[in-house]
C-alpha cells in the first residue's frame, strides 16, 4: 500500500516513466503469451517452441534493464533525512522500489492477457474478422495456469533486479584524490565482439537450418542470432571502457577548464552511462544489418518479429535517456556549486555539448562498422 501511494503522488514525469516501463512490460506479455499460443496450436513442433520462447528472453532483459534503470532514478526511493526514524530507512526503500516495479510490471502483463484473450475472442468474439484466430490458436482452449506463469517472469524478475541494484552497500572509502580505475572489461568487450562477429560470419556462409523465429524470421541459422548476442554482450561490456576513453581523449593536449570538466564527468560516469551505450550501439548495428537483409530480399521480417526488435529498441533507448537523467541528478550538487563560484552557465552548457559530441563521434562509427560486419555474411 505505501509503494501505492508513493506512486499517486509522484511527479507526473515520474509516473510517465512508470506507464513506460508497464507498456513495456505489455508488449513482453503479449509475445509470450503468443509464443504460448504457437505451442498451443502446434504440439508436435516442441522444440520450435522452446526457440520461440528463447527469442522472447531478449526483449524481456531489455525491459528488465529499463525498469532497474526507472527504479534507479524514483525519487520516493531514495534515502532522506527523517526516514529513518519513521522506519523508512535503506532496506525499507529498496523494498518499495522493487514493489513499485512489480506493480507497474504486472499492470503491462495483466493488459497484455486482457489484449491476446480479446484477439482471441474469448471475451467479445473474434475482432478483425479472425484475422488472428491462426497465430493466437483461437481454436483451442488457453492453459490458464501456463499463461499466469509466463505472465509472472516479468515481474519477478524485475522486481528482483531492482532490488539487487538497489540493495544498500557498504564499501571502504577510497583515498582522496585516488583516480578510479579504467572498467576493466573493454578488453573483454573487444574479444566478445571479434568472437561474436566470428561465428556470426561462419554461421551465415556455412548455412544450416533456419531458427523459426515468431514472425517468419527463418533465413538465417541459430548461429546468426548466437554471434550477435555475442557482439551485444561485448559492446555492453565495453562501453565503460570506451567512454572513459572518451573522457581521457577531451582532457589531452594542453585542455582548457571546460575540456577538463567535461572529461572529468565522462571519467567519473562512463560505468553509469558507458554499459546502457554500449547496449544501444548493439541493439542500433543489429538493427541496420537486419535492415539491410530485407532490403537486399534475403529475409522476412513478421509482425511479432517487428514487435520484438522494436520493444527491444525502445528500451535500450529509453534506458540510456534514463541513465543519462540519473547522471544529471547525480551532478547536480556540483554544477549548483560551479555557479556559486562564479562559472558562466555557458561553461556547463558547452561541457555537455563536447561530452555528446565526443560519445557520437566514437560510437557512431563503430556502430556502423559494425552493423556493416554483420550483415556481409548474410547479405552476401
Amino acid at each position: 500500500m505505501l509503494a501505492l501511494r508513493l506512486a499517486r503522488g509522484s511527479h507526473p514525469l515520474v509516473l510517465t516513466r512508470r506507464l513506460l516501463v508497464a507498456a513495456a512490460a505489455a508488449g513482453v506479455g503479449f509475445l509470450l503469451l503468443c509464443t504460448l499460443g504457437y505451442a498451443v496450436g502446434h504440439p508436435d513442433r516442441s522444440s520450435t517452441s522452446v526457440l520461440r520462447l528463447l527469442w522472447c528472453a531478449l526483449p524481456l532483459a531489455a525491459t528488465v534493464q529499463f525498469a532497474v534503470a526507472v527504479a534507479r532514478t524514483d525519487p520516493a526511493t531514495r534515502p532522506r533525512p527523517g526516514l529513518s526514524a519513521v522506519g523508512l530507512g535503506p532496506a525499507r526503500l529498496t523494498a518499495i522500489a522493487a514493489a513499485s516495479t512489480a506493480v507497474a510490471c504486472t499492470l503491462g502483463s495483466a493488459v497484455a492477457l486482457l489484449f491476446y484473450l480479446h484477439l482471441r475472442g474469448d471475451i467479445t468474439g473474434l475482432p478483425f474478422d479472425g484475422a488472428a484466430a491462426d497465430l493466437l490458436a483461437a481454436d483451442q482452449p488457453l492453459p490458464l495456469a501456463a499463461a499466469l506463469t509466463l505472465l509472472a517472469v516479468l515481474p519477478v524478475t524485475a522486481a528482483t533486479a531492482a532490488g539487487l541494484a538497489l540493495r544498500p552497500r557498504t564499501a571502504p572509502a577510497a583515498p582522496e584524490g585516488a583516480e578510479k580505475p579504467m572498467s576493466s572489461g573493454l578488453p573483454w568487450g573487444i574479444a566478445l565482439v571479434a568472437v561474436g562477429l566470428a561465428v556470426e560470419t561462419y554461421a551465415g556462409r556455412g548455412g544450416g537450418e533456419g531458427l523459426p523465429l515468431p514472425g517468419r524470421f527463418d533465413g538465417n541459422p541459430a548461429g546468426v542470432l548466437t554471434g550477435w548476442v555475442l557482439t551485444a554482450i561485448g559492446l555492453a561490456l565495453a562501453g565503460p571502457g570506451l567512454v572513459h576513453g572518451c573522457g581521457r581523449l577531451l582532457q589531452a593536449v594542453r585542455p582548457g577548464a571546460t575540456r577538463l570538466l567535461a572529461g572529468r564527468v565522462l571519467m567519473d560516469e562512463s560505468r553509469r552511462i558507458g554499459r546502457p551505450l554500449g547496449v544501444v550501439s548493439a541493439v542500433v548495428s543489429g538493427t541496420l544489418a537486419g535492415a539491410s537483409l530485407y532490403s537486399s530480399g534475403s529475409g522476412t521480417f513478421g509482425p511479432l518479429t517487428g514487435l520484438g526488435a522494436g520493444l527491444i529498441l525502445a528500451c535500450t533507448t529509453a534506458t540510456l535517456l534514463t541513465a543519462a537523467l540519473e547522471s544529471k541528478q547525480g551532478r547536480a550538487h556540483t554544477s549548483e556549486a560551479l555557479l556559486r563560484i562564479g562559472a558562466p552557465p555557458t561553461v556547463l552548457r558547452t561541457a555537455a555539448l563536447m561530452r555528446a559530441g565526443v560519445l557520437l563521434a566514437v560510437f557512431l562509427p563503430l556502430t556502423w562498422a559494425i552493423a556493416e560486419l554483420a550483415a556481409l555474411p548474410l547479405t552476401g
